[in-house]
């Protein structure tokens, strides 16, 4: 297990890694710019001017990068105490916002070049830099893209595919200069046209996605489930539930869940096993659980895991029920508390919840029952 030190260094080699990648990046896109408008001017191709300007806006958004990723590095304060993360969604937006322009630019300039057309004067050494460009663009695009994954960062990955579909623009400016040199027809501005709505409809996806995260989606299912078997693999826990976890920018979470634990567990003893648990997902999983509730498990009357197993048999027969946890039940008293899992699949939640509630009355007529709607915020 990672002690705390590691674990913040771990978190501090994540952010040389963007920006490492980023700088990369820039380098890369300004001499990509410089070479293509050089080119784009000489041969009067509006395909490779607009691809120059475009390189432009790839090194702004390796800025935008940068400039993002050490803004969420900040220490959490009085006014944001739970950080500064959500600054590299902000950052991951803009970028979709510049290729969404960019997209939007090169067709109209497509447009234009259309109703006006220019002819193009393609030379051998212009195709060649467009070629080696391609090139570059497909591995900067692979390899911006790639890191972006390992290290969990939407702007890095948001700029590795912005520069494939910059590969992508490139080499039809090659095809646009084959076609127009084997049979004398341009058709640079409307293989243009074509590419521009391609990046604009890559520019609305990205910038989608981004503000599904920034709305707050439900955690990812193989998170929770690793979070919840790492809660679970403490031996006085024999179940994890109501895992909520709220994002906070990427690899920044705050969350909280319910153990179910045995009713003879003093103060003192679960005192130690929530702060053992606390402590494990956050090394593993870089969660921070701001609460951890604690639902009892009958031990000391042998007729309630009986008990429990009918429940469990009856609402789970029910439609829309996915799961029973929380049960407790008291003979003595006649009590039984439990939540139930409702689907939202359900066409009403509450109707497939008081139907399930009222199967269980009938069987257990002499008992009170306190129940209680719930919704799994993370696998349902």
């Amino acid at each position: 297990m990672l002690t705390i030190k590691e674990h913040t260094g771990k978190m501090e080699s994540r952010d040389k890694k963007i920006i490492k990648t980023s700088i990369i990046g820039i380098v890369a896109n300004v001499f990509l710019a410089a070479f293509k408008a050089f080119v784009g001017t000489v041969s009067h191709s509006v395909a490779i001017t607009m691809d120059a300007v475009n390189n432009i806006s790839d090194a702004a958004s390796s800025v935008i990068t940068i400039v993002g990723t050490k803004l969420a590095g900040k220490e959490a304060d009085k006014k944001h105490p739970f950080g500064y993360g959500r600054i590299e969604y902000l950052s991951a937006m803009i970028i979709s916002v510049l290729v969404l322009y960019a997209g939007v630019t090169a067709f109209v300039e497509s447009v234009k070049k259309i109703i006006t057309p220019d002819t193009p004067d393609y030379s051998a050494a212009s195709l060649i830099i467009v070629a080696v460009a391609v090139v570059v663009k497909i591995v900067l695009g692979w390899y911006v893209k790639s890191v972006g994954k390992k290290v969990n960062s939407d702007s890095l990955v948001n700029s590795g595919a912005d520069a494939t579909l910059d590969s992508v623009i490139s080499a039809s400016t090659l095809v646009a200069a084959g076609i127009y040199l084997m049979f004398n027809i341009s058709l640079e501005a409307y293989l243009g046209a074509v590419i521009a709505l391609v990046i604009i409809k890559s520019g609305i996806d990205m910038l989608r996605e981004t503000l599904s995260k920034i709305l707050g989606e439900r955690a990812d299912t193989d998170m929770a489930k690793a979070i919840k078997s790492t809660v679970t693999a403490q031996p006085e826990i024999s179940g994890a539930y109501d895992l909520v976890l709220h994002n906070y920018g990427p690899d920044a979470f705050h969350g909280s869940v319910h153990i179910e634990v045995p009713d003879t567990l003093s103060a003192d003893e679960l005192d130690q096993l929530i702060r053992r648990v606390t402590e494990d997902v956050y090394m593993k999983h870089n969660v921070i659980l701001t609460a951890v509730g604690v639902y009892s498990l009958n031990t000391k009357n042998p007729e309630a895991a009986a008990a429990r197993e009918k429940v469990k048999s009856i609402v789970l027969n029910q439609d829309y029920i996915l799961q029973l946890h929380g049960f407790y039940i008291d003979f003595e008293a006649k009590k039984m508390r439990f939540d139930l899992v409702v689907s939202f699949d359900a066409p009403s939640r509450q109707e497939a919840f008081s139907s399930a509630y009222a199967e269980v009355q009938k069987a257990f007529p002499d008992f009170e029952i306190q129940a209680i709607m719930d919704t799994d915020f993370s696998e349902q």
